[in-house]
């Protein structure tokens, strides 16, 4: 593995893209500081430059090298960074001036997180810089939690992958930004739900989800309708009665706990079957096995992938929403 990091290192330094790991999934790796390994970033996966980047920082003492935090909210980022920094949170703060446009598709602010991978870690530590680094997969696709998933999507586009084994998060960081109110806790603006939750956030000030841009360029990563998607078609059901079979096609149901007195399993003789949470129905384990699981039934050539509902509570939330993205892609069926 120290081999692995040392080129990871030289690679970047050389202005050269890597896939890496992190606790939430796989990212594409680049000096946040270049402009001109910013955009092979965007090449790589074929990401429009509107959709801003998330950049990664070694330390929290690194912050100011990358955001401007104000006076009126210094208090509440402070808070945050000390109780899920290093982890799966992105601040939208804003931007420092050296800072590419690139990065932040020339918006006024940044997303920054420090990463709690320590294969990670180590990387940015010792490069120096802090880290540009969105998921490691062509835009709008599957995001990848394994160094496999990085290779079938990014394989001979890239000269490295870092293999350390899967995800332990599987989902993509929580986006937040902040709006400071006087004599009252803040409000946290909810940009995307992911693995720190609305529960998590709610000591520290008031959560409210963010509507999606519409005809606009987004404002933080993962905000477009249609992501995360598979080249399947994906179906999210709101309830059983909803699916209706066409003869001649074939199905996969994506299920949440895959046990045979569901009322989703029993409703089809579909050709395969998917477990989020084989038989527990535990959120953090469907959590960490989505992306895995959907990647699967993708390669499974299914006319139509069919997705249960999960409770949208806790970690319920990041998973609807990554499905309801993943429906959103246009379908071929009629």
């Amino acid at each position: 593995m120290k081999d692995a990091l040392r080129e990871a290192c030289a690679l970047l330094e050389q202005g050269e893209v890597v896939a890496l790991p992190t606790e939430t999934v796989y990212g594409l790796a680049a000096d946040a500081f270049n402009p001109a390994a910013v955009a092979k970033v965007f090449s790589v996966k074929e990401r429009p430059s509107f959709d801003p980047l998330i950049v990664h920082i070694a330390s929290r003492g690194d912050l100011k090298r990358v955001a401007i935090v104000p006076d009126d909210i210094a208090e509440t980022v402070d808070k945050l960074a000390s109780n899920f920094w290093p982890g799966p949170l992105t601040l939208i703060l804003p931007r420092h001036p050296d800072v590419p446009d690139l990065v932040t598709s020339g918006l006024p602010t940044v997303a920054v997180r420090q990463s709690a991978h320590p294969v990670f870690r180590a990387i940015n530590k010792a490069l120096g810089r802090p880290i540009a680094a969105p998921s490691a997969n062509r835009f709008g696709s599957i995001s990848p939690t394994s160094a496999s998933a990085v290779l079938k999507e990014l394989g001979g586009r890239i000269p490295l992958v870092v293999d350390a084994g899967a995800c332990c998060e599987g989902l993509e960081s929580t986006i937040i930004s902040i709006e400071p109110r006087e004599g009252k806790k803040p409000v946290f603006r909810l940009h995307r739900a992911g693995p720190v939750t609305k529960e998590m956030l709610q000591p520290f000030g008031k959560v409210e989800k963010v509507r999606d841009p519409v005809g606009q360029a987004p404002q933080a990563p993962g905000q477009l309708a249609s992501h995360y998607a598979p080249r399947t078609p994906l179906v999210l059901l709101e309830k059983p009665e909803d699916f209706i079979p066409e003869e001649g096609k074939r199905y996969g149901l994506l299920s949440y706990t895959g046990s045979d007195d569901g009322r989703y399993v029993n409703l089809h003789d579909w050709e395969t079957v998917e477990s989020l949470s084989p038989g527990s129905g535990k959120l953090a384990e469907a959590a960490i096995r989505l992306f895995y699981v959907v990647r699967r039934l993708d390669e499974a050539g299914l006319d139509a992938i069919i997705a249960e509902p999960v409770s949208e509570t806790g970690l319920g939330v990041a998973i609807m929403d990554r499905l309801r993205r993943a429906a959103a892609k246009p379908s071929t069926l009629s």
